[in-house]
């Protein structure tokens, strides 16, 4: 019997696991609709996150517009979808076609008022994304992250951080995954003193994976390198 070197093993599959991480968007197909307020710099969002998808050989595809969603064909075809529209409205049909989507295994994810914020009247959309805006108190204000989940892929290796942008109150689905944790001081509301609200999560819709972060009201947020790699990675387990 051949005698198996186990270290060599161990170590094969690390790099191997490792190796599928990384190109796990490699051949995918991937929609990016964009729009809504430009206070969110839905283009800029849209242009380095493409950007950085082409780099992981994705096929990506944009689109300024939420009828792309009542495009069955096209969304039959993709694996992903990544959205930032804050404060947009959606057509039934079109709203209907993105949840029919993820329900049948299409991935989605998004941040920030681009997918947490995007359309305040549709409840739908809201149950199948697991949170909604409802206050930033203090806008721009320093404030701490702290990774709930240090076991899971996504958030394997980032250390708790902070920050100094928009801390998002969020009314939220009791379904999802906590991976992140902000904490409200009461300094602005002082009610809410204590408060633990979640950051970034992730969820299932029907057979679709769902990657959401709060983190990315301005470019500079994405420079920061926890904020970045819990995006990409989150984008990278989301996907078909």
């Amino acid at each position: 019997m051949k005698k198996i070197n186990t270290p060599f093993v161990l170590l094969f599959c690390i790099l191997t696991s490792s190796a599928l991480a990384q190109n796990s968007v490699e051949g995918k197909n991937i929609l990016i609709v964009y729009g809504g307020w430009e206070g969110h710099l839905p283009e800029v969002f849209a242009k380095k996150i493409a950007s950085w998808l082409e780099e992981q050989n994705a096929n990506v595809t944009l689109s300024e517009s939420t009828s792309s969603y009542t495009d069955t064909a096209l969304m039959e075809s993709m694996d992903l979808i990544i959205q930032h529209i804050t404060m947009g409205q959606m057509k039934g049909k079109e709203s209907e076609g993105l949840r029919k989507a993820i329900a049948r295994g299409v991935g989605l994810a998004g941040c920030h008022g681009g997918l947490g914020d995007s359309f305040r009247n549709d409840t739908e959309y809201q149950y199948m994304v697991g949170g909604q805006f409802v206050k930033h108190p203090g806008g721009q204000i320093q404030y701490g992250v702290t990774i709930s989940d240090t076991t899971d892929p996504i958030t394997q290796g980032v250390n708790d951080f902070e920050l100094k942008t928009e801390q998002y109150y969020m009314h939220i689905d009791p379904m999802i995954e906590i991976l992140a944790t902000t904490q409200f001081s009461g300094e602005h509301d002082p009610w809410i003193e204590g408060v633990a609200m979640p950051v970034i999560w992730k969820k299932k819709y029907g057979k679709g994976r769902v990657f959401y972060s709060a983190l990315g009201h301005s470019e500079d947020v994405f420079e920061i390198p926890e904020v970045w790699t819990l995006m990409t990675r989150g984008i990278e387990w989301a996907v078909k």
